[in-house]
């Protein structure tokens, strides 16, 4: 596979620029906080079957090359869940681990998208170590893709949210777990992570900022639109920054200018987990600006709610490209989602459709749900559902028994908030 062709662009100002150093996180020009897009020389969007797995995708997305293990998303029309909510077009779209619809996603979540384009982005032979701060998920999906492909990574991780981290085999040497204390956040995983970043050995990911995590994540509607043909009128998802769901709009602008999917923008209906709702409370002011979140507000709601993934208290929501501009203009919404929503929908979910989903997952679910009955949504309209996580329940038990579970050894604890 050769290197993927593209431009950068400042969403602000729609300046274009090389990306020089193939790891541009922001335009060194622009005046204001804006994310900058990749624009690609392969206007259309043209999936390619001589490449493996996620890497069907490469025209959209930066690569320098590709790795070995990547599996792309998978849609499917829901028969159960759809007959259950009354809606004639309700396509899902998973990323798990479900063998017998072609999910092999090892790590059960697709954060594994980001990883893959992530890495695959990164200049091969990099000496110094990547550093991804996260919530879980996104932990276990660079630590498994960085292992399996020995790439030096650093993990920066809440010490609560250690749980997430399970594997199929031992992490090669080369992937470090940090922790921050019992009771921190993803917030603090973050800070630290970035305290990692002042040395020369080390670099960081980059978050929101970085175009290959945003395509890698895109692809869940590539995967949506080379099933179904077509564009989506909604698209649901749970948020914890919201990078997936900005992904999805700027793959949907790709595709309207392609011009052979449809011309409509997708309305983008995103929900968080209550107490964590930093977003719903600023986008239901209709403010840019995030409301203000005490750490130790912002701790104790992380500590509550059943999605722990969902609890970023300083998500890209009001930069340039950011969350608050695709909601607007999609005419978006943010629902709010509570524990025992949650709950119910996972039991539901597996008892339609035949697999467990992850809360977060099941958040997406809840909130399709309350769409249905408040109105939002009708019988025939085009619905993507974004299963984020499925099968993690069913995985794990199945390595368990085949005595093949594995936890990170060696990790280390900063005392520093």
């Amino acid at each position: 596979m050769k290197p993927t062709e593209y431009t950068l662009v400042n969403v602000a100002d729609g300046h274009k620029f090389e990306d020089n150093s193939r790891w541009t996180l922001a335009d060194p020009d622009s005046l204001s906080p804006s994310l900058v897009r990749a624009e690609y020389a392969q206007g259309k969007f043209r999936p390619d079957n001589k490449e493996e797995g996620l890497y069907r995708y490469h025209s959209w997305m930066p690569l320098r090359r590709s790795l070995k293990g990547s599996c792309a998303p998978v849609t499917f029309r829901s028969e159960a869940l759809g007959k259950c909510l009354g809606l004639d077009n309700l396509y899902i779209t998973f990323s798990g681990w479900w063998p017998e619809k072609g999910a092999f996603f090892k790590t059960c979540t697709f954060k594994e998208t980001e990883a893959y384009s992530v890495c695959g982005r990164m200049f091969e032979g990099e000496k110094r170590s990547l550093v991804v701060a996260s919530a879980g998920n996104t932990a276990r999906a660079f630590a498994h893709v960085c292992s399996q492909n020995r790439i030096p990574l650093v993990i920066s991780i809440p010490y609560d949210n250690l749980d997430a981290l399970w594997f199929d085999a031992p992490l090669d040497h080369c992937v470090r777990v940090i922790t921050t204390p019992p009771g921190s956040d993803y917030f603090d995983a973050i800070a630290l992570g970035d305290s990692m970043c002042k040395d020369g050995n080390f670099f960081a990911e980059g978050g929101a900022k970085n175009i290959a995590r945003r395509d890698g994540m895109g692809t869940t509607l590539l995967s949506f639109v080379e099933t179904v043909g077509r564009i989506p009128d909604l698209y649901f998802q749970a948020v914890g920054s919201g990078t997936g769901a900005i992904a999805a709009w700027e793959n949907n602008l790709r595709l309207i200018a392609d011009g052979r999917f449809g011309q409509n923008k997708m309305k983008l209906i995103v929900s968080q987990n209550a107490p964590f709702t930093i977003m719903y409370d600023s986008w239901k002011l209709r403010q840019r600006a995030l409301v203000e979140l005490s750490a130790e507000d912002a701790r104790k709601a992380s500590a509550e709610i059943d999605a722990k993934v969902l609890s970023n208290r300083k998500p890209p929501y009001s930069l340039c490209g950011g969350l608050y501009d695709a909601l607007c203009d999609t005419d978006g919404d943010v629902l709010c989602i509570s524990n025992g929503e949650i709950r119910k929908w996972k039991r539901e979910f597996a008892a339609l459709e035949g697999i467990d989903i992850n809360s977060a997952a099941a958040t997406a679910v809840a909130s399709l749900h309350k769409a249905v009955n408040e109105g939002i949504v009708h019988g025939n309209d085009c619905i993507m559902l974004n299963i984020t996580g499925g099968g993690e329940e069913r995985r794990r038990r199945e390595l368990k028994a085949a005595g093949n579970l594995y936890r990170p050894e060696n990790v280390e604890i900063f005392h520093f908030i």
